[in-house]
């Protein structure tokens, strides 16, 4: 396969790179290094420093045909968006539109769009892809925007819109990994509270929850590069467009990540619990049962510890 990758210097669509690399496919990557790191990007690949709006740059750098399209490239800071409404909507929906139709000027049939849990919202229960969407800020209506685009154009292009819940973990090789400055997710926060000997802060301890603490669902960042590899194959037989939720639909608390963190690392952790955030949602855990008919993922006992110790070692190395 020829794939062309967008955001490929970003924690994800690195990991997604590496992994079409392994497997012996060529990889162009286009990122603007905005919020990426260059160190993340495969050696073996092609890189455009571009941004995915910037067409003159693009039509010069692009002089081959692509089998699929990856299309990672946003901005994804749910707080962030709340303050920043106009600037979520503009690079995450009018920057993939122009992109998109580039692509189709291209001749480019298929193509595997990041998306987020964050459009479902809050909820109660897990999430099935049927469940009526409401997302609560701006990046999730950003991304939600941009899938109902897609959908427009299923007469003429093959998709597979993923769903991501929250993405942990470092891939095995150490090759590339999430940034740690200006980085607030809540992996990276423990890592810095456990080596920097700081309290860790919890936001809110009054959700509709067992233990008042926000519940999520995490996926190892390897599992979500195999299915993206997975449904990539499938584009390349058969025509589908269709939506998945990728999370592994169990359900850990913000005070279960941090008592696991210390059980795994044999760390002490110091919890501090302050104001819950605006547009903060309570319990988001995937549905998962429509991915399972294509692709099982395996060894789950152990996801947990994998994504704790990759996640710490990634830190610790990359840390000053």
């Amino acid at each position: 396969m020829r794939v062309l990758i967008t955001g490929g210097a970003g924690y994800i669509g690195s990991s997604v790179a590496w992994m079409f690399i392994d497997k012996g496919h060529k990889v162009t990557i286009i990122d603007n290094l905005q919020t990426g790191k260059k160190t993340n990007i495969p050696k073996k690949s092609k890189f455009i420093k571009s941004d995915i709006a910037n067409l003159s740059k693009l039509k010069r750098s692009i002089n081959q045909n692509y089998d699929l399209v990856l299309h990672f490239a946003a901005l994804i800071d749910n707080q962030e968006s709340i303050n920043k409404k106009t600037k979520y909507f503009y690079n995450n929906y009018i920057k993939s539109k122009i992109f998109l139709n580039f692509c189709k000027e291209k001749g480019i049939k298929n193509f595997i769009f990041s998306s987020s849990a964050a459009v479902y919202g809050s909820s109660n229960k897990n999430v099935n892809e049927r469940l009526k969407t409401k997302p609560s800020a701006p990046y999730g209506k950003s991304k939600l925007k941009f899938e109902k685009h897609l959908e427009k154009f299923a007469s003429e292009i093959n998709y597979v819109i993923l769903r991501y819940f929250n993405v942990a973990g470092v891939e095995k090789k150490m090759r590339c990994g999430f940034k740690i400055k200006k980085n607030k997710s809540l992996f990276n926060n423990l890592c810095y509270s456990i080596l920097k000997k700081k309290k860790f802060n919890i936001f809110g301890n009054n959700f509709n929850t067992k233990d008042g603490t926000a519940v999520r669902d995490f996926i190892y960042i390897t599992d979500l590069s195999e299915i993206h590899y997975y449904f990539a194959k499938i584009l390349m037989k058969k025509k589908i467009r269709s939506v998945y939720n990728c999370g592994y639909g169990v359900g850990y608390s913000v005070k279960d990540i941090a008592k696991n963190f210390a059980k795994v690392l044999n760390k002490e952790i110091y919890l501090n619990y302050k104001k819950k955030r605006k547009n903060d949602i309570g319990y988001s855990v995937a549905d998962n049962k429509k991915l399972k008919k294509y692709y099982e993922i395996r060894n789950l006992k152990d996801k947990l510890s994998i994504m704790i110790k990759s996640s710490f070692n990634w830190y610790r190395k990359n840390t000053n």
